[in-house]
């Protein structure tokens, strides 16, 4: 049995996934916190009879407080509850499809080496495209990465790096991320979750995306700037390799910090420059 119930909106008509209903008496005292599910409903638990303070909150909205009126069964209902951005809220990017650009586009690996330093390696080449949504937090991604692209500077080591023992490039040539939809952590901030497919095993992976903004270029088209970071195991990768250059120490480390600078240019194909 529930007890307070709303359905949240923005001022678009979206649902707000992720915003937190709190439910207080007149002294203060909380009696119940709720958090709104991916369609905009919240529902708390059976609530004390009476007149209470309800107050919905989500980072990068203005909150809103309700007077909740509970019945001797313990329900109530706030109906629609409309939650209006901040001011100064980043503007985001028009909706449809945008494509990533190689030329502008980075995406570096680093590791530890020999439990003292880091490894950096960049992967040269990649491609793939952004759907934005009307409502941002429902926009989907699909990224391409070349596994053989990977550069870090000294070609011995980046031939091991292609070969079975790391990434086997021959078998898995690819590396791929597809995104499904975005929650806002900041005003200018997001987790998109998906799936990563790396040498022939696909994991669930959240990435920590930052928007930089978007606007004009040079070459006549409309550019959104991202950036981009997660935290991989090898070992969740099947990527074993386990040299052991003194007692305790790997060469390598097990954890991969994976950061990505990505420019999309506004449209299904790139401009011409």
């Amino acid at each position: 049995m529930s007890g307070l119930t709303a359905r949240v909106r923005t001022t678009e008509g979206w649902p707000v996934p992720d915003a937190v209903l709190t439910v207080t008496d007149m002294t203060g005292r909380q009696l119940a916190r709720a958090v709104v599910d991916e369609t905009g409903v919240v529902s708390t638990d059976p609530l004390p009879a009476g007149v209470h303070t309800a107050v919905l909150t989500a980072v990068g909205f203005g909150p809103v407080a309700r007077v909740a009126q509970i019945s001797p069964a313990g329900t109530g209902m706030l109906g629609e509850v409309v939650l209006t951005p901040t001011t100064g809220a980043v503007a985001l990017p028009p909706p449809g499809p945008w494509t990533i650009d190689p030329a502008h586009s980075t995406v570096i690996a680093t590791a530890r080496h020999l439990g003292i330093a880091s490894i950096k390696a960049r992967f040269a080449e990649v491609n793939g495209r952004l759907e934005i949504a009307e409502s941002f937090e429902r926009s989907t991604g699909h990224a391409e990465i070349a596994a053989a692209g990977i550069d870090t500077g000294i070609s011995m080591r980046d031939n091991h790096l292609r070969s079975p023992e790391f990434l086997d490039v021959d078998r898995y040539p690819m590396i791929t991320f597809t995104g499904h939809g975005l929650r806002r952590t900041g005003g200018d901030t997001w987790v998109m979750p998906g799936e990563l497919a790396m040498h022939g095993q696909h994991r669930t992976v959240d990435l920590e995306v930052s928007f930089g903004g978007f606007g004009p270029d040079p070459w006549g088209g409309v550019r959104a700037a991202f950036h981009a970071e997660t935290l991989l195991r090898r070992n969740d990768f099947a990527i074993d390799y386990n040299a052991i250059v003194r007692t305790g120490v790997a060469a390598v480390g097990t954890t991969v910090k994976i950061e990505l600078d990505i420019e999309v240019v506004q449209g299904e194909q790139l401009p011409a420059i």
